[in-house]
């Protein structure tokens, strides 16, 4: 089932500002929260949707990505892509929308433990994967090895050195948060914040695991296995969501950005998805015709080039460049073609040469099917 686009699931436009899209997600989220809608799945999917949305289109970064190369720019390791977020990971964002620290539904909602205890956040990582033309062409699976914090192996990420070394927070007793009600000229209001004492965790470590001294965390490495869509191009960022450092003491993972660098490739230069070749002929095939082997991306193409053909005619070759990252097209090849003139010859060349100078037809007469420079210029980039 093909995702819906992101602009439609919060019913913004695609230009919409940040504040309006803030907007619209606060109300999406009010309207399908799942408190006022219990046991209803399908208004917690739209729940979901909405969160996935707004993950997306807040960040400048990843919405960029997204107007460009559409979900599958968002795609780095087989579908991950954003759609594996749970509901901590949403009630963790809430602070930015509603305001205040903590879990802001607890004024609509009347609180609650979901939201109420501080998840602790891995920090993203990005790394840089070089592609060949080729690999570009058809897409690829990498497995590319990351150096990055991960769970410790002794605490499995608890950082305690066991299960009795936890206590509930004396505090906030349990609840990660801390409550104070002030008067205003408008009457009582009560203000959330983070527990100073826990930090938002709920409880406190009285013997802390001897391996990452209470962290929950180690140095250490990763292969992960990317699936890089066809069409990709440099700079371009794929994210692979959960695959960045580990939080600590179990918390949400950071998430893993991909740039791509392209590899330089020897014959074909690339512009957009066209791909472009530069042919050099002799001035004797350019007048007798030949027909000649050249490289694309999918291995050698035979091409015929015409008796009579003039130095910057340019062939293309419909379908044989790059596909379209975000849609079904692809891309020509683009066969620029050079007649090269020696530059020393030898003396009985010369005296060929000079047998052909007043020759009638070697007079330069242009014809209105010829093209000029310009013409050339302006036909290169329709």
């Amino acid at each position: 089932m093909s995702k819906r686009d992101y602009y439609e699931i919060l019913g913004v436009a695609k230009g919409a500002a940040e504040g309006d899209i803030k907007k619209a997600y606060r109300q999406m989220a009010l309207k399908f929260h799942p408190d006022k809608n219990p046991g209803n799945k399908e208004a917690e999917e739209k729940f979901k949707e909405a969160a996935e949305a707004y993950e997306v289109l807040s960040n400048s970064e990843k919405r960029q990505r997204y107007d460009q190369f559409g979900h599958r720019g968002m795609n780095g390791a087989g579908g991950g892509g954003q759609g594996g977020m749970n509901m901590e990971d949403i009630f963790s964002h809430f602070g930015d929308i509603f305001g205040g620290e903590g879990n802001g539904f607890e004024s609509f909602f009347g609180g609650g433990s979901r939201g109420g205890r501080r998840v602790n956040r891995g920090t993203n990582l990005r790394v840089k994967v070089s592609l060949t033309l080729e690999e570009i062409a058809q897409g690829v699976e990498k497995k590319i090895k990351v150096n990055k914090h991960i769970s410790c192996t002794s605490c499995k990420g608890s950082g305690a050195q066991d299960g009795s070394s936890f206590h509930k927070c004396g505090t906030c007793n349990g609840a990660g948060q801390v409550h104070r009600v002030t008067s205003t000229f408008i009457g009582q209001m009560r203000t959330t914040a983070t527990c100073p004492t826990c930090n938002g965790e709920g409880q406190t470590i009285q013997n802390k695991c001897k391996s990452c001294h209470g962290s929950g965390l180690q140095h250490g490495e990763e292969v992960i296995s990317i699936n890089i869509p066809a069409g990709v191009g440099e700079g371009m960022q794929l994210t692979v969501s959960g695959k960045g450092n580990a939080a600590e003491r179990g918390g949400i993972a950071g998430d893993l950005y991909i740039v791509i660098e392209e590899i330089k490739h020897p014959h074909l230069q690339r512009d957009g998805n066209n791909l472009l070749h530069d042919l050099y002929i002799n001035f004797a095939d350019a007048s007798l015709g030949i027909s000649l082997e050249i490289p694309t991306i999918d291995g050698k193409a035979k091409i015929k080039i015409d008796a009579g053909t003039q130095a910057g005619k340019v062939l293309r070759l419909k379908g044989k460049g790059l596909p379209s990252v975000n849609s079904y097209g692809r891309g020509d090849l683009l066969v620029n073609i050079n007649v090269w003139t020696p530059q020393h010859v030898s003396a009985e060349e010369k005296k060929l040469l000079e047998q052909l100078r007043n020759s009638p037809n070697f007079k330069p007469n242009p014809g209105k099917s010829d093209k000029t420079f310009r013409d050339r210029v302006r036909e290169f980039f329709e």
